[in-house]
């Protein structure tokens, strides 16, 4: 075997070469550009001609002769190597088939080095004729955990749409995915679909935002470009769904019409419509109403209405409300706190009440009438807030059990009572937003013993990024931080400015709604009637009791009829 360098030009083909069909003008512009990059980096294989000249015969890189030739290079190095007696077929087809494409992964890990090495991937691109969109693709498996890397590289690959969601998630989400999906010995096949279906983010693309750059940047949206879409598609997009949202709706509501309103949409996608209107499906009147509203995947849409015209009124009553349209129900904007806000309001409230009703002095007559209060909660069947698996009346039995001695017998010790008090409505009382809220009660019993001091810091990133924009600005109040122009920034400087401080915000506070009281107490009131009518709540007259005791000596139909 003899290294040469000979004109490409004067090498002849072999007739006996096992590639006969024409390549694709693709492929031959991918080999044109890398030998112009980067010349040839595999030397093709020729042979001396048999039939006494002095030239040589391709075995084996035609098609590398060729581009070499379109690429204008007037020498090229070719390995020398002895005629084969089948005048090279064998070499030829042996070459051909044993040729094989390197796998993403490999091609991936051969890309990182040539970063490593000082190259871009626009001198990558022009040298493999490959898209820059392509390189930058490639380079995603480089967020692939490791271990998945491996399984790749074996040939089981997942399909670019599960490839594109393994590769947007972080590397700590990954490990927890794999651990609970990774191949086994009796099942060595990787099910990248549960895998990336463990993964998936809910997306809101560029596409579908109204706003612009201002608002983007006051929420501290940041579009990441999804680079397994359609290059010809902005297939930008964010995961931080809150922000999105928000900047929709408060565009929405900078550039709502005279008439418009903001409403809601249904569990079907249907929007909502003020009372007595009625879409308006062809073109609108002047007269007609516009309703703005935010579908499924986050996108600004609208509707016309129209509302039914005002009965006509005489005199000077009519007169008066001449020229006023019919007032109409909008929709509340954004409120100042999320749901997911006001869940930890209702965790950090039921905490603070537990402890504060554990550790805060308490006086007598205020803990009996805390007690009375607390089982008048709308979670008394009792589904506790309290942590602790207890059956069948352990959770309560455990308290009442604490009131009896050694022998059995009843004692009310004082010190004991305070203990079992507090336990029975550390267990009773919750703000949490789930099946064991007891509702206004709890905010009326935290307020009376100052559970407000007991409230964990709320300066957290965790919580601010519930807030809305005014709400958060409005926490900036009575610290020295300043708002921003960007949400983000805002939430960060008071992250930063509560992390050794205490923040509670003022809608946690354990003070009761005026209104939610004063209907609760309309609600809870004993009524004469309900005092003197056994009636009223469902009690028979011969299901009475007389004198302390059942009418008919049932203890059993006694507790259904108090029931």
């Amino acid at each position: 075997m003899e290294l040469k360098f000979v004109d490409p030009r004067a090498l002849k083909d072999n007739p006996d070469k096992a590639r006969r069909s024409k390549s694709s003008p693709q492929a031959d512009a991918l080999l044109l550009a890398t030998i112009k990059a980067v010349g040839i980096v595999q030397p093709p294989v020729v042979a001396a001609e048999s039939d006494g000249g002095n030239g040589f015969v391709i075995d084996e890189g035609h098609r590398r002769v060729r581009q070499a030739i379109a690429a204008g290079l007037e020498e090229i190095a070719v390995l020398v190597v002895p005629r084969a007696e089948d005048g090279g077929a064998m070499r030829s087809l042996v070459t051909t088939i044993a040729h094989e494409q390197l796998n993403p992964v490999d091609q991936w890990r051969a890309i990182e080095r040539l970063v490593a090495l000082g190259w871009t991937e626009e001198a990558i691109g022009i040298a493999l004729a490959q898209s820059v969109r392509q390189i930058k693709k490639l380079r995603l498996l480089a967020n692939v955990l490791p271990a998945m890397l491996d399984h790749m590289a074996k040939g089981n690959m997942p399909d670019e749409r599960q490839l594109r969601t393994i590769a947007a998630a972080s590397l700590e989400e990954q490990k927890e995915v794999w651990k609970a999906h990774k191949p086994t010995k009796g099942d060595p096949q990787v099910d990248w679909w549960r895998i990336a279906q463990g993964l998936a983010r809910t997306r809101m693309y560029a596409r579908d935002a109204s706003f612009g750059d201002d608002l983007r940047e006051a929420y501290g949206i940041a579009w990441v470009e999804d680079l397994f879409a359609p290059a010809d598609q902005d297939s930008r997009y964010t995961t931080d769904v809150d922000a999105f949202l928000g900047a929709q709706q408060e565009w929405m509501t900078q550039n709502l019409p005279k008439k418009g309103v903001i409403a809601e949409v249904s569990n079907y996608g249907e929007v909502k419509l003020p009372p007595k209107a009625e879409r308006v499906y062809g073109a609108p009147k002047k007269s007609d109403h516009t309703a703005m509203y935010l579908d499924r995947e986050g996108k600004v849409k609208s509707v016309h209405f129209r509302m039914p015209e005002a009965k006509k009124t005489k005199g000077k009553a009519a007169e008066d409300a001449g020229g006023e349209d019919e007032a109409i129900v909008v929709s509340k904007p954004r409120p100042d706190v999320t749901r997911k806000g006001i869940e930890m309001i209702g965790d950090l409230r039921t905490d603070a009440l537990h402890e504060a009703l554990g550790q805060a002095p308490i006086e007598d007559d205020t803990l009996l009438a805390l007690l009375v209060l607390a089982l008048a909660g709308q979670n008394v069947r009792v589904d506790s807030g309290a942590g602790g698996d207890f059956r069948y009346g352990g959770r309560f039995g455990r308290h009442a059990a604490a009131l009896f001695d050694a022998e059995g017998k009843f004692g009310v010790d004082t010190d004991t009572l305070r203990i079992a008090a507090r336990g029975a409505l550390i267990d009773v009382l919750s703000c949490r937003e789930n099946i064991s809220k007891s509702g206004i009660v709890a905010i009326v019993a935290g307020g009376a013993i100052g559970a407000d001091a007991f409230l964990a810091n709320m300066g957290t990133e965790d919580f601010l990024s519930c807030l809305s924009r005014p709400a958060l600005e409005t926490s900036c109040a009575d610290t020295p931080v300043l708002p921003r122009a960007r949400v983000k920034d805002t939430r960060a400087a008071l992250v930063e400015h509560f992390k050794d401080g205490h923040f509670v915000h003022p809608a946690a506070l354990f003070a009761p709604d005026a209104a939610s009281l004063s209907d609760w107490l309309a609600r809870s009131a004993v009524t004469d009637v309900e005092d003197d009518d056994p009636e009223a709540d469902g009690v028979s007259g011969e299901d009475q009791v007389v004198d302390g005791e059942p009418a008919d000596g049932s203890d059993e139909d006694y507790r259904e009829a108090a029931e």
